[in-house]
């Protein structure tokens, strides 16, 4: 499919990377921020819109979450991205050359084995691959970015040393978000997202729930936010296994409705291989 996607973060950024996996022979779209890659795919200036959603280190992305339900927009795939972090410096440098690499300040941690066994001190950045466009524009071979091997490609970087992550196992999962849903059943396994609200009753949630577990339909995500700033408002975002047209699925979301006075379906999507 060709057309245009838009990422948040800077050519080079991970979620560029991610673009790159989810959609090949799309051009990926830089954004500032979350909001902007919602706003362009909104207003259809762009086809499909990727936003972070949750990091196996990390958790939650929350201001996508608290973002995702006034979107307007429908998830239609999700991608996992095995986040490698790499030691970017000037062409012809070496490690032992680099005195400070500069990263995001989620970055910095995730390689504090090899920063302090290098004695490379680290240094915040916004954005790992405007760390790496900055060291490049610097020209200075004392410096070097922690960031992945894309923004090397992109701003004529020597990748000095590969995959210096503490944590081996460190994956990010991304969302695709298009204007229009696609609810057909594209694969033998598919996930279904929705947010609900429950009514206030006596134990609404753990009513709510008994459907699934009853149907013997797996959630796998469950999270709540409050609304508007009321401690009395509380929304729920869910994901499960399954298709809206699966009879245990269509079970379980009639015993939802009974004790929720919201519910909306904002994804109907082929489960990602990654998850087997």
């Amino acid at each position: 499919m060709a057309g245009r996607i838009a990422f948040q973060g800077e050519l080079g950024a991970y979620s560029h990377q991610a673009c790159a996996m989810a959609r090949p022979a799309m051009t990926a779209v830089p954004c500032q921020t979350f909001e902007d890659v919602v706003e362009l795919t909104r207003a259809g200036e762009v086809d499909l819109g990727l936003l972070a959603v949750e990091n196996s280190t990390y958790g939650r992305v929350a201001d996508v979450h608290s973002l995702l339900p006034r979107a307007g927009l429908h998830i239609v795939d999700e991608a996992f991205l095995r986040v490698h972090v790499n030691l970017l410096g000037l062409r012809g440098a070496r490690v032992a050359d680099i005195r400070e690499a500069h990263g995001h300040v989620v970055i910095l941690p995730q390689c504090a084995a090899f920063l302090k066994a290098h004695g490379i001190r680290g240094r915040v950045s916004s954005d790992n691959a405007r760390a790496a466009r900055e060291v490049a524009e610097a020209g200075d071979p004392s410096r070097a970015a922690l960031a992945s091997e894309m923004a090397a490609e992109i701003y004529g970087l020597d990748v000095l040393a590969r995959h210096i992550e503490d944590n081996k196992d460190n994956t990010t999962r991304f969302l695709v978000m298009s204007p229009t849903p696609e609810n057909d059943r594209r694969a033998a396994r598919m996930m279904t997202t929705f947010i609900f609200r429950v009514r206030n009753i006596p134990a609404a949630l753990y009513k709510a729930m008994g459907g699934f577990a009853t149907n013997g339909v797996n959630m796998t995500k469950l999270e709540s936010y409050m609304v508007g700033g009321q401690f009395t408002a509380t929304e729920f975002y869910a994901d499960i296994e399954g298709h809206p047209d699966d009879p245990a699925v269509a079970r379980a979301l009639d015993e939802l409705r009974f004790f929720t006075s919201m519910l909306e379906i904002i994804g109907v999507y082929p489960a990602a291989p990654e998850r087997e």
